[in-house]
């Protein structure tokens, strides 16, 4: 039992450290838009377009890099994710044409990021730890992941403004080589030596006619389009309306600090109270958030709040999300469910991205994706009331012999 609690505690540990530097390194890209945009004289829609690829991309590669994690462990897909993350940044760093920007950023990145993220990370802790602790050892894992991103956003900005947008990618790119020894410890448990016989393509079935598994994966799209709609447009909304650079970065800091309680006390509330219903306060709440930033008058004081409050949910909706796919059907095929879910989620973070850069182009701003947002999130409330958290009930062999 000791040894179990050790191995499930290094789990913890590793898998926080992969996602810490993951999503930390991520979460700045925003705020070399700007930079790139003027130096190599593009519109804002280059760099939007080449991280909304980069969603697309992480989200359909997910279901297969999280089958391949259920099957083998997570440790080899983490490994080749985070080499295929490192080179992108470091690709990135020398591009100079829409192209090599959308290959760098869009291509390798975005299938790096779906082998050294959540669905992998979340579904070899679901596996390792019993589960009435599963949520809340989610919860931490995400909690933690946030740290990466309050933790290195100011790091990012002192490279940025030390070394240049190109100097600091490679900066990024080495930083990023840290997650390969990291994610060569995981030692996780392969779904393969579970008790349960499911079979990958019953699992699929089973999923495919489940109604509170669409619900699920429809809500997360909307997920997806908020928080990577602020994380990428809201540095330059912020300047537009002629506050500082530091403004930005800050309230992108305020985000990923914050985040870790929210994200904490989701995963903690989750092991006590209806998944499904939770979600639908924070997508409600949210819509409030947004509403509220809009229509106040903005100064630095508003953007902080905003980015505080913002942060509180900012990724509760993961292990609450994660959460409910292992209650209704179980661990076995979790990184792989969980993927075709969290693709939902990228699809939804491509149209915010891509959405945001292109009608602020068209139009110069982006009060249309702001409505959106606070729209999507009443839809995505509704959608997960509806949702029940009842594990499926499966046929055992004795059952289907009588």
């Amino acid at each position: 039992m000791e040894s179990v609690r050790r191995h499930s505690l290094l789990l913890i540990v590793l898998g926080s450290l992969v996602i810490s530097l993951a999503m930390g390194l991520r979460h700045g890209f925003g705020l070399f838009m700007e930079p790139m945009s003027s130096d190599l004289g593009w519109g804002r829609e280059v760099f939007a377009f080449a991280l909304a690829l980069q969603n697309l991309l992480w989200g359909l590669s997910q279901p297969f890099a999280g089958a391949l994690a259920d099957r083998f462990g997570a440790a080899r897909v983490v490994v080749v994710g985070a080499v295929l993350y490192t080179i992108g940044l470091l690709f990135m760093g020398l591009s100079e044409s829409a192209l090599g920007m959308s290959l760098s950023a869009g291509l390798l990145i975005g299938l790096g990021l779906s082998g050294c993220t959540f669905s992998v990370i979340l579904g070899a802790v679901g596996r390792a730890v019993a589960p009435e602790k599963r949520s809340m050892a989610m919860g931490i894992v995400s909690a933690e992941g946030s740290f990466g991103q309050f933790a290195m956003l100011p790091g990012t900005l002192s490279l940025l403004g030390w070394l240049g947008w190109s100097a600091a990618l490679l900066a990024m790119g080495a930083l990023a080589a840290l997650m390969v020894p990291l994610g060569a410890m995981i030692k996780d448990r392969p779904s393969a030596r579970q008790i349960s016989d499911l079979s990958l393509r019953d699992a699929l079935d089973e999923a495919a006619g489940h109604r509170g598994f669409w619900l699920l994966c429809l809500g997360f799209f909307v997920c997806g389009f908020q928080v990577v709609f602020i994380a990428v447009h809201l540095p330059g909304y912020l300047f537009d309306q002629g506050l500082a650079v530091q403004v930005g970065s800050t309230t992108l800091a305020l985000v990923g600090l914050f985040n870790i309680f929210g994200t904490y006390a989701a995963g903690w509330l989750g092991g006590i109270y209806s998944k499904p219903r939770i979600l639908s306060w924070i997508y409600l709440t949210r819509g409030a958030v947004i509403t509220a930033f809009i229509l106040l008058p903005l100064s630095p004081a508003s953007a902080y709040l905003f980015g505080i409050a913002i942060g509180l949910l900012w990724l509760s909706t993961v292990p609450l999300t994660n959460g409910i796919v292992a209650s209704v059907f179980g661990v076995r095929h979790l990184s792989m469910l969980g993927g075709i879910v969290f693709l939902f989620h990228q699809l939804g973070s491509f149209a915010g991205v891509w959405l945001g850069g292109m009608l602020y182009d068209l139009h110069g701003d982006y009060d249309v994706v702001w409505k959106l947002a606070i729209m999507l999130s009443v839809v995505a409330a509704l959608l997960h009331w509806f949702i029940k958290e009842a594990p499926v009930r499966r046929t055992t062999p004795q059952e289907a012999q009588a």
